[in-house]
């Protein structure tokens, strides 16, 4: 029979010397080895738990490396930013596209350091990029295990960490280069810490915590304060300590957490602009701008200033799907992350309640309160924030829900031979059961028989829960085995779907196509196939996929295709997809560390969500002489020129970083450069991402949405020669046109 270890002592949890973490109190002994201590682990545990606890994080990285070169450069936007960063020290530091530093990606750069150093060491190629990933996967599972293992059982944090590594939307953003597997580290480092400073109200583990969300802030900007109410909520109202002491600890943690944060910010903000490259994202060359528009309160409120798409929600207010409270549930993110959280909150209301009537530093109902709090926070405002927002957002939730799947389930387990503790046991699996055959009956073609398998064996498992408490030893470890099987089999075939294809592109989802939504490899167009959740309205699905159709507008966005027949100015810039290429924004990656997708032109939206394919010739073109110039081309869309730097290992300038409608370079200043003889070649193509009011409605030619990229295409067209390479098209800025 399992016991459950969890810690009700009001001031006195279990010490770390008593669980066998330094030697016994009072003995003078000197401390264990650190390595004999990190393989003997809790004294109470059987000899296996240690060893099985180390094999467990060697089998997620295993599974998690397998296949991942598959993906190629992922994201070629943040692979391109890594590979000037592990050129130029000042590109790593700001995180700058290309290594001459024009400009920035659209985040903090701390999530891409750690994979410049990899690429400085084992040089430009996919594992090194992605590889550092996979370690923060098994980084959060041991943080996961340690802050499940500390007041409850052994068999709580194996279940935790099994419901976290098979969680599909974590399978996919641990082997990805976007930020989100980062943040996701961060939070759960940043709880736990929490919780262990609740133990004795220890100063130091809160400024711990602290410093992680002031680390995560470097990821992902506001992101990372979502959970701050809740860990400074119950830390003040639940903490071993005088109240003034603990609003002090608060405050001082607040305090680490700025400094943690905003010592790069205020760096950034100092440097003079003239010198340090672009921020990307801003319209006016400000991090500050940044944080708190684009990437802050517009993600709320959706007025994104310079977003693909932004103004409340897009167009309509539903580009980015419906808001709501069954977000989460619906068809473009419930197979993501859903599949266990009807049983994770029925279960943080089943342990609530059994510890109404402990004392008030009762650590067990901190750590509930604190991952389900978490987890609730995060949830209403994913739910309801009007801005962008992607599907593999929800990787945020998953740290959250594994930690109240192992802590509840370990709770009510002990307490089964308790009519409501079976009831609520019995409740949760019926919930996972239905809402398993729910998400996997939207895959209608994906492993049919695996939702009766969920759902039947569920129930069946549900109904021997009800009586678990009187039921023999056999049948008890058959219920148990049941009971873990139903409940896992459905977001371990996702998983399983997820690890055996490649991903690459913007906008990558988990598992396998369904209705009504996105998924296959590398997801693939607008939220919900577009505005609505359905496929591009008036334009049908591809098949089931809700991906936009393959050529033309469609039928387009209601009223037909984007407003003005397209993108404004027409159609995608230059005319569909440039270079002629269909391709489908988050299609696999089939070219490995080329990072290309069909030949010519741009990938999905114009450029915008894949970048471009690269050929032989373009790639021997742009080589040569390529020492000569400061960057050997300048592109619209930071797609577009990463596809060409991570093709050529020489810089490439992104004109208007990521949608190309920052006004970065201005028409005058990338004048001044081709004065100056510092770019070499202008790449026809690209993408205008602007979609909404104050986004530009240029887009002559092959130049952008934005009027400053459009504006810098028209110029190079007038004046400079043109060369055809293949299926693409370069403007040489060496070679100006007779009158020009």
């Amino acid at each position: 029979m399992m016991t459950t270890q969890y810690n009700t002592a009001p001031q006195q949890p279990v010490s770390p010397a008593a669980q066998g973490w330094g030697p016994p109190t009072g003995t003078g002994e000197p401390k264990e080895p650190w390595a004999r201590r990190l393989w003997r682990g809790h004294p109470e545990d059987h000899r296996w738990v240690r060893p099985a606890f180390l094999l467990t994080l060697l089998v997620i990285g295993g599974l998690y490396t397998w296949n991942l070169t598959a993906s190629g450069y992922a994201n070629s936007f943040y692979s391109a930013a890594v590979q000037a960063g592990s050129q130029s020290w000042k590109a790593f530091f700001f995180g700058s596209l290309d290594s001459a530093g024009a400009i920035t990606v659209d985040k903090p750069p701390a999530s891409l350091w750690p994979m410049a150093l990899s690429v400085r060491v084992f040089g430009l190629n996919s594992f090194a990029i992605l590889f550092p990933q996979v370690l923060m996967a098994v980084a959060t599972a041991a943080v996961l295990y340690a802050s499940v293992r500390r007041r409850f059982s052994a068999a709580a944090g194996f279940l935790t960490m099994a419901v976290f590594a098979l969680t599909p939307v974590a399978a996919l953003m641990f082997r990805f280069n976007n930020p989100d597997a980062a943040l996701a580290l961060l939070m759960a480092t940043a709880v736990h810490c929490t919780l262990r400073a609740l133990e004795k109200a220890r100063t130091t583990w809160l400024m711990w915590a602290g410093a992680a969300i002031g680390l995560a802030f470097l990821v992902k900007t506001l992101q990372a304060f979502l959970i701050l109410p809740v860990l400074a909520l119950v830390y003040v109202v639940l903490a071993p300590a005088p109240w003034k002491k603990r609003v002090g600890q608060v405050l001082l943690a607040g305090l680490t957490m700025v400094v943690a944060g905003g010592w790069w910010v205020a760096i950034v903000e100092l440097w003079p602009a003239s010198s340090r490259p672009y921020i990307g994202g801003s319209q006016n060359n400000s991090f500050l701008e940044l944080t708190f528009g684009y990437n802050g309160l517009g993600r709320i409120n959706g007025d994104e200033t310079g977003s693909v798409g932004g103004g409340r929600g897009g167009l309509g207010g539903g580009m980015w799907g419906e808001t709501g409270w069954d977000r989460m549930f619906g068809s473009t993110n419930g197979g993501q992350i859903s599949w266990l959280i009807p049983a994770a909150l029925i279960m943080l209301v089943a342990a609530l309640w059994m510890t109404r009537k402990a004392p008030r530093t009762d650590t067990a109902r901190s750590a509930f309160l604190l991952w389900g709090g978490s987890l609730l926070i995060t949830v209403v405002i994913f739910s309801f924030m009007q801005g962008i927002f992607h599907e593999y957002y929800t990787v945020a939730l998953a740290p959250y829900v594994a930690p109240l799947i192992g802590m509840g389930a370990a709770v009510l387990w002990e307490e089964r031979g308790r009519s409501w503790a079976s009831l609520a046991l019995a409740g949760a699996m019926t919930a996972t059961a239905v809402w398993g055959y729910v998400l996997l009956n939207r895959s209608s073609d994906y492993l049919p028989w695996l939702k009766w398998v969920v759902l039947v064996g569920g129930l069946v498992a549900a109904l021997g829960l009800v009586f678990v408490g009187k039921l023999g030893r056999r049948l008890t470890l058959g219920v148990l085995g049941l009971s873990v099987v139903a409940a896992l089999a459905g977001p371990t075939a996702y998983t399983l779907t997820t690890l055996n294809e490649g991903h690459s592109g913007s906008i990558v989802t988990a598992g396998p196509a369904v209705a009504g939504g996105r998924g296959g490899p590398g997801g693939g167009g607008f939220p919900g196939g577009g505005p609505g959740g359905d496929g591009f309205p008036g334009g049908g699905q591809n098949g089931q996929t809700g991906r936009p159709p393959t050529g033309g507008n469609g039928g387009g966005l209601p009223g037909g295709g984007f407003p003005g027949g397209g993108f404004p100015g027409g159609g995608f810039p230059g005319g569909g997809f440039p270079g002629g290429s269909q391709n489908q924004p988050g299609r696999q990656n089939q070219q490995g560390q080329q990072g290309g997708r069909a030949e010519g032109g741009g990938g999905g939206m114009g450029g915008l969500l894949n970048g471009a394919s690269v050929s032989s010739e373009a790639k021997e073109l742009l080589e040569k002489n390529a020492s000569d110039y400061t960057w050997v081309a300048a592109a619209i869309g930071a797609q577009n020129a990463a596809s060409y730097q991570l093709t050529t290992g020489e810089p490439v300038m992104a004109i208007g970083g990521f949608n190309g409608t920052d006004p970065s370079p201005t028409p005058a200043q990338f004048k001044k450069y081709v004065e100056e003889g510092r770019i070499h070649y202008f790449i026809s193509g690209g993408s205008g991402g602007g979609m909404g009011p104050g986004r530009g409605t240029g887009g002559s030619g092959s130049g952008s949405g934005s009027s400053t990229a459009s504006q810098i295409s028209s110029w190079v067209e007038k004046n400079f020669k043109e060369v055809t390479v293949g299926n693409s098209t370069f403007y040489d800025l060496t070679q100006p046109t007779s009158g020009a």
